[in-house]
């Protein structure tokens, strides 16, 4: 009986994905594809999302390619976008259709064309029907599968009837999304005070708070009209070094600590955060800046028994416990007359006090 072989399983082809910048809010995304190769320069993708047929851009650097995949490992591009701040899901959102045509280009210009009438037959029936909202911007989806509307307001808007009418108008589906001033901006931002694109508008999808400390710690002027970016809010940039901020003050010693320099014994009065310099005030008055590394701080114990510019020994052993001298007196309070304690009255005259004995004799 001859002995069978065994056959070879060809092994299942792994699948492809190119990163995917797409939408109006500029989305990034992971999309499967089936292409031989991809273009050595940037191009344009037709893709499938589950809003319909979009346009996007192929992001990434050329060199992540190989093969037409995308070389870089789920983790590692988790690792980067995570580190990044920026929004990023693992997940395939979709596959790509095709790569842009010339056809396919110029149906976008159209679509484009077009958004500023949409956008104005919204505005005319919102205010028809006496809706309080600001239609901020629109976007036409490539295929035509919906139309979506991007508006602020104070509150809640009832917009059922508003979308209706819209429907009726355009015969395709209407999408409402409400949005804040960060989203604002990154729909309508151009050039911020730096010269360079709004970073959300350019790349940032995570968009964190901001507070005033991180501007305090940079020593950033705290004017609001200088440290506010297109949105009105404290620009997004503040928090990039925020971090870096943060550990590098964690080395430099506090204010009011005593350190040991190269010219003796001083106290740290400020510090430099970029450049690592301490500020240090000698008990004669005199100030020198040192760098971090050259100082030594000197322990808590050693700096108690230091007494402080303008105090004598005697008032530092006092505050220190260990002198024998009595403590101050306490002053009256003006207008007012200290009543005597117990101990500190005056004993009455030995023959004024009756005693049970005497009144029996």
């Amino acid at each position: 009986m001859a002995e069978e072989t065994p056959v070879k399983t060809k092994p299942a082809k792994s699948r492809k994905f190119l990163l995917i910048r797409y939408g109006r809010m500029n989305i990034l995304g992971l999309f499967e594809h089936s292409e031989t190769e991809v273009p050595r320069t940037p191009a344009r993708v037709v893709v499938k999302t589950d809003k319909g047929l979009e346009l996007g851009h192929l992001v990434g650097q050329l060199s992540h390619y190989k093969d037409g995949r995308f070389r870089l490992s789920e983790e590692q591009v988790c690792s980067y976008y995570v580190t990044s701040e920026i929004q990023f899901n693992t997940e395939p959102v979709g596959k790509v259709v095709r790569f842009a045509t010339p056809d396919d280009i110029s149906e976008e210009q159209h679509l484009r064309a077009i958004t500023a009438e949409e956008i104005e037959s919204c505005e005319r029936i919102a205010a028809e029907l006496g809706l309080q909202m600001k239609i901020i911007d629109a976007e036409h989806i490539f295929g035509g599968e919906r139309i979506v509307y991007y508006f602020m307001a104070e509150g809640r808007v009832d917009f059922r009837e508003l979308v209706r009418k819209l429907a009726q108008e355009y015969q395709t589906r209407i999408e409402m999304r409400q949005i804040g001033s960060r989203d604002e901006a990154k729909l309508l931002g151009d050039v911020e005070s730096c010269g360079r694109e709004c970073c959300c508008l350019q790349f940032l999808q995570l968009l964190k708070p901001v507070n005033m400390r991180m501007a305090k710690m940079q020593k950033a002027t705290l004017d609001p009209s200088k440290i506010s970016g297109y949105c009105g809010r404290l620009k997004c940039c503040l928090r990039y070094e925020d971090q870096t901020y943060t550990q590098l003050k964690q080395s430099l010693p506090k204010k009011g600590v005593l350190v040991e320099t190269e010219n003796g014994e001083g106290k740290v009065i400020d510090g430099q955060i970029l450049t690592q310099l301490v500020v240090v005030e000698y008990p004669n008055g005199d100030k020198a800046s040192f760098p971090v590394e050259e100082i030594t701080v000197l322990p808590a114990s050693v700096a108690r028994r230091k007494p402080q510019q303008g105090e004598g020994p005697a008032n530092a052993n006092r505050r220190d416990g260990r002198s024998g001298a009595p403590p101050a007196r306490e002053l009256p309070l003006p207008g007012r007359e200290r009543r005597p304690a117990p101990s500190e009255r005056p004993a009455a005259p030995e023959e004024d006090i009756e005693t049970p004995d005497d009144t029996q004799q």
